[in-house]
């Protein structure tokens, strides 16, 4: 390793003080059948498997003196071979995002990337073969750092392989983008590092990472570490030869990248630099000039890091996967109650999908009523063909399967079904009259301790409450459509909910596996206002006179995961006029109810768009129902109008106290509204783009939150 990597990285060690600090624990072991004695290095931060182990500056110089180690023993013919494992459970899982957030000079950001790069490649130049056993969780860095040794194994039950770097807005930069590639061919490292990045960061299981080619041979996790060391020990004596297909470097190559770039395409629109450097840096890999893909990595990655989107990234990262744990305002856990039984008034699709959802996660006795003895059997029938589809796929046996079933019933009579329930949701007509009577009925049979619980998307809760006798007991309980994928869940208190309600709403939340954030009973509450306010002036331009076309197009730069009359179709036209009526009668200076919404409402119809050609097309119809007045805006001046409106409502929102913070709103997009990662929710964008300031005369947070610090 060069003098200046070790000097830039005891550099970036001192930028960061508080890295939890990767040891590098070099031992000695016999191998198998006479094969000789062997060096196995093992990844450890000294903690248990919820810490995982990481590599930050420190950590990487740690690896390095563990390989000047064995290089020096190899050199001398003591050892035949190296090893590299991780602790119980966890192989690595890369970088060490807290420190990277912390950089504020590129060459700081170029030393990370050569950091990496040196000493992971030493373990493909020692005078022995290496050899990565991937015993746990690997990802980033840990899955590169195998990458870099002559051989692999995996173990079956590994939970989560891969490189999720383009997820957050980097590159897979200590190997990835260049090795990937030349070991298994192109079109799977695309699918790997562009795909599955850009599918909300999808996971690959051991057998996968095998079939795939990652790996040279996959063993049961109980024994894996012994059974790769017999395999080793094979490898190493000749006994076992491994074979790799060759790969292709002719048009396939070209094909992948392309298919790359068609992924991303449709995923981000050109608004989000990372996967475009990634798929720049594989198409230069067709060549196998290593080193080269090496050092378009380290400058790949050190743009990256010094731009907006990793750090809006990262700090969506942490919104996920810590404020979403521990959520803002939420009482003291201690103060729940417990739930053993769960009643769900209505069994229409929405209520059926919440009978599903608390019937997989509590395992608890649910009931669902209705008006009529056909929609409860048909409510009753959609979880149990739920049920019958999981087990056809092998995710549940016949035994938990039957046990499901016969824990799920339905009744007419709320008393019957209610005495001894201990959480009752309502998911009944949008229509704060028919919700006050259902709750009234609700409160007459159910007992003193239950939660009553609204699924309320805009009514008010408070109001909803009023008239009963115990509206302490209320809690707003807003799930998003598809229940099975949104994980966002808006918890409302209401004007007189109290903290052991709401505490137990919480840890209902939390065994539903929801993302929980507490919100302010305000119309609409948090989501929904947003893009109600954002879909109302998209609206507004089109009822003025901007062509469809135009206003779907103005705002692609924000890379949304569908186009606003995309999404309108999947909510549905007539919800999102109901929620725009709401609004309007709530705030009438800003929210208006289209009349061009009104019409297609009206005519019946479910969207803007017909697919005859596959691709969204305006629907004839809703063209002739569409009356525009004569005021043309351009793409810029459209985007320029959305935004600023988008921020106007956040900033009203954080000073009527809707959340705690501006991280609770893009929380809330993120998780309820597909917003993508790569913006870090709709602030930082904001921010980025000096929206807020312009409108809101400052930034919504800090400098050096979501952005490169000052």
């Amino acid at each position: 390793m060069s003098t200046t990597t070790a000097e830039l990285l005891k550099g970036a060690a001192e930028l960061f003080p508080d890295e939890v600090v990767t040891q590098a624990h070099v031992r000695h072991l016999d191998l198998p059948y006479d094969a000789g004695t062997f060096a196995l290095i093992t990844l450890d931060n000294g903690l248990d498997h919820t810490k995982p182990t990481t590599f930050g500056p420190q950590s990487l110089a740690n690896l390095n003196a563990a390989v000047d180690q064995v290089e020096k023993e190899a050199a001398e013919g003591g050892i035949v071979g190296v090893g590299i494992t991780g602790k119980p459970f966890i192989f690595a899982v890369g970088a060490d995002l807290k420190g990277v957030e912390l950089l504020k000079a590129h060459d700081d950001a170029l030393a990370i990337g050569k950091g990496g790069h040196d000493v992971f490649k030493r373990l493909s130049g020692l005078a022995v073969p290496t050899f990565a056993y991937y015993n746990g969780a690997a990802m980033g860095g840990g899955v590169e750092v195998g990458l870099h040794c002559t051989y692999r194994t995996v173990s079956k039950a590994i939970p989560a392989f891969s490189l999720p770097e383009v997820f957050l807005g980097l590159v897979p930069g200590w190997g990835g983008c260049a090795l990937l590639p030349n070991l298994i061919g192109a079109e799977k490292a695309v699918s790997v590092i562009i795909e599955n990045s850009l599918n909300q960061n999808r996971q690959l299981k051991g057998k996968q990472v095998f079939e795939l080619g990652i790996a040279d041979a996959i063993f049961e996790g109980a024994d894996f570490l012994e059974q790769s060391l017999l395999w080793t020990a094979n490898v190493l004596k000749g006994d076992v030869k491994v074979e790799r297909p060759e790969v292709d470097r002719g048009e396939a190559w070209d094909q992948a990248v392309a298919k790359g770039r068609f992924i991303a395409d449709g995923k981000v629109h050109g608004a989000a630099p990372a996967a475009y450097r990634a798929l720049d840096i594989i198409e230069a890999a067709k060549s196998g000039d290593l080193q080269a893909g090496f050092d378009a990595e380290d400058q790949a990655l050190a743009d990256l890091i010094m731009g907006g989107e990793l750090r809006s990234g990262i700090y969506a990262f942490n919104l996920v996967q810590k404020r979403g744990k521990r959520p803002a305002g939420a009482p003291s856990k201690d103060l729940a109650r417990p739930v053993t039984k769960v009643g769900v008034v209505g069994a229409g699709l929405m209520a059926s999908q919440l009978a599903l959802l608390f019937l997989r996660r509590l395992e608890v006795p649910v009931v669902l009523t209705d008006i009529d003895q056909e929609r409860v059997d048909k409510g009753v029938g959609y979880v149990h063909a739920e049920i019958e589809k999981l087990l056809g796929k092998g995710r549940i046996n016949q035994d938990k399967a039957n046990r499901l079933k016969a824990l799920v019933t339905g009744v007419l009579d709320k008393a019957e079904g209610f005495a001894d329930a201990d959480f009752i949701i309502e998911a009944v007509f949008e229509e704060i009259g028919v919700k006050q009577q259902v709750f009234a009925e609700v409160e007459a049979v159910a007992p003193a301790h239950a939660i009553l619980a609204t699924n309320t998307s805009s009514l008010s809760v408070s109001e909803m409450a009023s008239k009963l006798k115990h509206p302490e007991r209320v809690v707003g309980f807003h799930f998003f459509n598809p229940v099975a994928v949104l994980p966002l869940l808006e918890i409302v208190r209401g004007e007189q909910t109290d903290d052991a309600s709401l505490a137990t709403a919480f840890g209902v939340a939390k065994k539903l596996k929801k993302t929980a954030v507490l919100v302010k009973d305000a119309p609409a509450f948090v989501v929904n206002r947003i893009l109600t306010r954002f879909m109302g002036e998209i609206q507004n331009v089109i009822d003025e006179g901007t062509p469809v076309a135009v206003a779907e197009k103005a705002v692609e730069p924000l890379g949304l995961p569908m186009s606003p009359l995309v999404l309108l179709e999947l909510v549905g036209p007539a919800i999102g006029l109901h929620v725009s009526e709401t609004l309007h009668g709530a705030f009438p200076e800003r929210f208006t109810v289209s009349p061009n919404l009104k019409a297609v409402v009206d005519a019946g119809k479910r969207g803007f768009y017909v697919y005859d050609s596959g691709k969204p097309e305006l629907d004839p119809e809703v063209a002739a129902l569409l009356k525009q007045g004569d005021s043309v805006l351009t793409e810029e001046q459209v985007r320029d109008r959305v935004l600023d409106a988008v921020a106007q409502e956040i900033g009203l929102m954080l000073a009527e106290g809707v959340v705690a913070e501006a991280q609770d709103i893009d929380l809330c997009l993120i998780t309820g509204a597909g917003w993508p990662f790569h913006l870090g929710g709709i602030t930082p964008y904001l921010d980025r783009e000096g929206v807020s300031e312009r409108v809101n005369g400052k930034r919504f947070l800090e400098q050096g939150v979501a952005s490169v610090p000052a």
